[in-house]
């Protein structure tokens, strides 16, 4: 199963992409329709409203009345607060209720408004974000929903700011325009990318090999990565010592292939053989399902698990590493000094541009990185030296 996050600002037109990803198949679970479901006339969550808010959100059939409640829920964050707390833990329930019901091969849509301002990210596969300009959002709400322009413009500050849900969005659609603009982005969304993800994490399938190709530094790598290991703490949980964003993509001005290496620590390699399941479960299918030999000069091997993103629209390299070796430690203290030093910097992305072009056709990156290691070997010497100098620790 993979689990989609869909979320925006009210106004946004969520509801149009929803409704176009459940044409093609996926099993929508809507906490707006959710939260109507669990205040209906005769609930036990309408009785706790009216309890908290007064006998007069209640319309004369004695059912909720809706703008009544908003008027004074959206008063204030206090109340707002309370509102949700009677509400959200209700949905919760029913949500899983209805996830649990899904298939094993589902690609499973929730859509829920507060998703980022919950901090509920980490648990999806995948957030997708809709947006659109404040005063379309606005111009929307008034003229649909026949709610006032003030009301419209409170209910929009009391929300997650643009630059919150761009931090939590792996995929950002903008939905100002024309409707068949944002709809056929969604035809490629699913095709291209969510239904190749669901099977992936379903089979535990790694992506297949490719050529090396070095891109220039992209300065979202690092929000990138952070998202992931939100996932990635979240599934595995007290089970690992840390989880950091390592490699080239996690050094400024640094061109590097356009793929994000991760490194969990876990205090032993038993550790890391326990957590294959869980960390392909979370949308990184381990690869090949054998152990992995950090590259040394010599000396005993340095085991390691290999774990690869199966989302296609995002290359990932999970690298799973014990303290019993000395490898996680160099990957952290590699990371740190190649930051502290520009001409270092630049010296390897040389390198790398050299030999990426030296093996643009070999169709896999492993002749790329045995010869790049030459280099690497080198500089942890160099890297050991500062470390010592400057008493840098992990």
């Amino acid at each position: 199963m993979l689990r989609v996050g869909l979320t925006g600002g009210i106004g946004a037109g969520k509801s149009t992409v929803a409704n176009r990803l459940a044409e093609h198949g996926a099993v929508l679970i809507d906490s707006d329709l959710l939260a109507r479901e669990v205040v209906e006339r005769g609930s036990k969550g309408l009785a706790e409203i009216v309890a908290a808010f007064g006998e007069d959100v209640l319309a004369a059939d004695g059912s909720l009345d809706r703008p009544a409640l908003a008027a004074k829920a959206f008063a204030d964050d206090e109340a707002r607060k309370k509102l949700n707390a009677i509400v959200h833990p209700r949905v919760g329930a029913r949500t899983a209720e209805l996830m649990a019901a899904a298939g094993p091969d589902a690609v499973v849509v929730h859509d829920i408004p507060l998703l980022v301002e919950n901090g509920l990210a980490p648990a999806y596969h995948l957030v997708i974000v809709v947006d659109a300009p404040v005063e379309t959002r606005v111009r929307r709400l008034v003229e649909a929903r026949g709610m006032a322009e003030a009301d419209a413009r409170a209910r929009i500050r009391a929300q997650a700011t643009g630059e919150q849900r761009r931090a939590a969005a792996d995929v950002w659609l903008d939905n100002g325009g024309a409707a068949d603009v944002v709809l056929a982005e969604v035809d490629a969304l699913w095709a291209d990318r969510l239904v190749p993800f669901e099977a992936n994490v379903r089979l535990g399938r790694p992506r297949p090999p490719r050529s090396p190709k070095v891109a220039p530094y992209d300065a979202t790598w690092p929000a990138q990565a952070e998202r992931l290991l939100t996932r990635i703490r979240l599934a595995v949980g007290e089970r690992a010592v840390r989880a950091d964003h390592i490699g080239s993509t996690a050094v400024p001005g640094l061109a590097a292939k356009n793929i994000i290496d991760l490194q969990v620590t876990v205090p032993e390699l038993a550790d890391a053989e326990a957590l294959a399941d869980t960390l392909t479960a979370a949308g990184f299918p381990a690869a090949g399902g054998e152990w992995v030999d950090d590259p040394q000069d010599g000396g005993e091997p340095w085991p390691k698990r290999v774990h690869i993103g199966g989302d296609p629209g995002r290359a990932v390299n999970l690298h799973v590493r014990s303290l019993e070796t000395p490898a996680w430690r160099l990957a952290l203290l590699f990371r740190d000094w190649i930051r502290a030093h520009p001409g270092e910097r630049d010296a390897y992305a040389e390198v790398k541009l050299r030999l990426a072009a030296e093996h643009a056709e070999d169709g896999t990156t492993e002749p790329y990185t045995d010869e790049k290691q030459t280099w690497v070997n080198a500089a942890f010497t160099r890297a050991e030296t500062w470390a010592a100098h400057t008493t840098w620790t992990p």
